[in-house]
């Protein structure tokens, strides 16, 4: 029997309510339970893929191919499951369905409104695609009360109802404030926030309160009171050093065993949980053994959060190598006017990340001619791939003017838009008038690895992996040779080898590019290999200076 847990959050919003989702997955799943993890976004957008980083931070994509909230990202790097297409859903694609399902004739030319035909389509996508699951936990982005969240919220409460207590749990995250000036915490946001989503129909069954500072047990017995929740099911939230020990700052303070006690299983709360991965992990990050300074340079470092599978993935590197992965966060723009040796001569490792667009190119160029002369380890993803092909070809391979199409039209197009390729068995094909939204190369696809390279190495000599894409350009194979003649190996493609998946400097201490993106297949337990070798080649590059 399947059980969903609906995840609403109250006051304000990033309050963590998909890092508490992730958290007490990873609970449940360390008692033994199959999850699963959902999120429902109430934005009108299809999906992110065309939203500015600014607006909505880092774009997670899924084996299937989807372009997803990064809230899915924090699901797969706290239990493991791969999260699919099915697993998130915006208001843009629900009433996109329902127009269609419109104009198709479907509704026999009934009235088409919000209730009930696109709350039993939110419902709909809520229960589809399961696999027997024990716990399917779904999260409901915004605060309570946003209008535009209300089909959604109104979807959970009537799903509520049909499934009964035994099967449905509402966990309500929200903000118990501390003032400095009265010297107290205060209680009252969340008491309204509660009672707004009483007004709608739910009554929250556990409460999570983020909060800076310990509830004491009078904060929690009026929260309890003023909310009609057991004290018991008032669980502080409470800051944590890192993100990974929230799964045991949750189970300390009683979570997995409320939830279990709610649907009446009160045989296996009593049951020991297996949490020495996490304890692992925790202790690695609290006493690590030394550090490494990684440059990080892109073009939204002003929001950390479009960067957010990349951070992450640097400290699971961190984790594999027991030192702590310090971050330096440099915008490439600077590059463009001032010497690279002025921000990156004291790091021992610099990362290129992907991107889009001409802003900043020039500079990312710069530091990885920078990191080439001066043996500095060099790791290009996606965009940080091409530019380091572009300045190889440019002073490597003499081709002065070697560009990418991506910036306009150029006579030696190293880099240049995709129009075909291969996806199991079926061509794919676009052209440069092609819309924006789902027009890139997405998801997983195989790579053949080079044997005798460093890739091949760092993968333990496999022949052939698998990893996730998001982009519309690529290295133009037809300057391969002229490239490796140059000093650059290619030591990676696509199984047909029409498509550069990556490049090497074989005489260069580390300087790897890939066109994929390893870091959203990282995670804290299983750290990936590419992540691994870069800290520990980092770590060597700390000891030589």
């Amino acid at each position: 029997m399947t059980r969903f847990i609906f995840i609403t959050g109250g006051v304000v919003s990033s309050l963590g309510k998909g890092l508490s989702s992730a958290a007490l997955g990873a609970l449940l799943q360390a008692r033994g339970f199959k999850v699963r993890l959902r999120k429902l976004d109430p934005y009108l957008n299809v999906d992110p893929g065309t939203m500015s980083p600014y607006q909505h931070g880092e774009v997670y994509v899924t084996d299937d191919g989807a372009e997803t909230d990064l809230d899915l990202g924090h699901y797969e790097r706290f239990t493991g499951v791969p999260a699919k297409r099915s697993d998130n859903v915006t208001a843009g694609r629900i009433y996109s369905k329902v127009l269609v399902k419109e104009r198709r004739g479907d509704y026999l030319g009934g009235t088409v409104q919000v209730i009930p035909h696109v709350t039993d389509a939110i419902k709909e996508f809520i229960t589809d695609d399961l696999d027997n699951e024990d716990f399917v936990l779904v999260e409901i982005g915004g605060t309570v009360g946003d209008i535009e969240g209300l089909p959604f919220v109104e979807a959970i409460r009537q799903l509520g109802n049909e499934l009964g207590s035994e099967r449905a749990l509402f966990v309500h995250v929200t903000l118990v404030p501390y003032l400095n000036a009265a010297g107290e915490l205060k209680t009252k946001p969340t008491q309204h926030s509660v009672k707004e989503l009483l007004s709608v129909g739910i009554q929250a069954d556990i409460m999570l309160c983020r909060s800076e500072h310990d509830i004491p047990p009078d904060a929690r017995r009026k929260l309890a009171s003023f909310c009609n929740v057991q004290e018991d099911s008032v669980i502080p939230a409470l800051d944590v050093e890192s993100i990974y020990e929230v799964p045991l700052s949750y189970h300390r303070e009683g979570l997995d065993v409320q939830v279990l006690r709610h649907f009446r299983m009160e045989e296996d709360a009593q049951k020991p949980v297996n949490l020495s991965r996490w304890e692992k992990i925790a202790k690695i990050l609290r006493t690590p053994e030394g550090e490494v300074n990684i440059a990080v340079v892109g073009k939204y470092t002003n929001l950390l959060d479009a960067y957010k599978s990349l951070n992450e993935a640097l400290v699971h590197g961190g984790i594999a190598n027991k030192v702590r992965v310090n971050l330096k966060w440099v915008e490439s723009e600077i590059f463009e006017s001032s010497d690279p040796v002025l921000s990156l001569e004291n790091c021992d490792g610099i990362l290129v990340p992907g991107g889009f667009g001409e802003r900043g190119a020039e500079g990312k160029i710069a530091v990885a001619r920078f990191a080439r002369e001066r043996r500095v380890p060099y790791f290009g993803i996606c965009f940080g791939m091409q530019l380091a092909v572009i300045e190889a070809a440019r002073n490597l391979a003499g081709i002065k003017d070697a560009s990418s199409t991506e910036f306009g039209p150029t006579e030696n197009a190293v880099i240049g838009l995709m129009t075909e390729w291969n996806r199991g068995g079926t061509i794919e094909k676009r052209d440069d008038g092609s819309d924006l939204g789902g027009t890139m190369r997405l998801g997983a696809y195989p790579c053949r690895l080079v044997e005798g390279t460093k890739i091949s190495n760092i993968f333990f000599n496999q022949p052939e992996i698998s990893e996730r894409h998001r982009h519309r350009y690529e290295v133009n194979i037809s300057y391969k040779k002229c490239l490796e003649d140059a000093g650059l190996a290619f030591s990676g493609l696509s199984p047909d080898g029409l498509l550069p998946e990556i490049v090497e400097i074989p005489d260069h201490p580390w300087f790897v590019g890939v066109q994929f993106h390893p870091e959203l297949m990282s995670k804290p337990f299983a750290p990936h290999p590419i992540f691994t070798s870069f800290i520990e080649a980092a770590v060597t590059q700390s000891r030589l200076v």
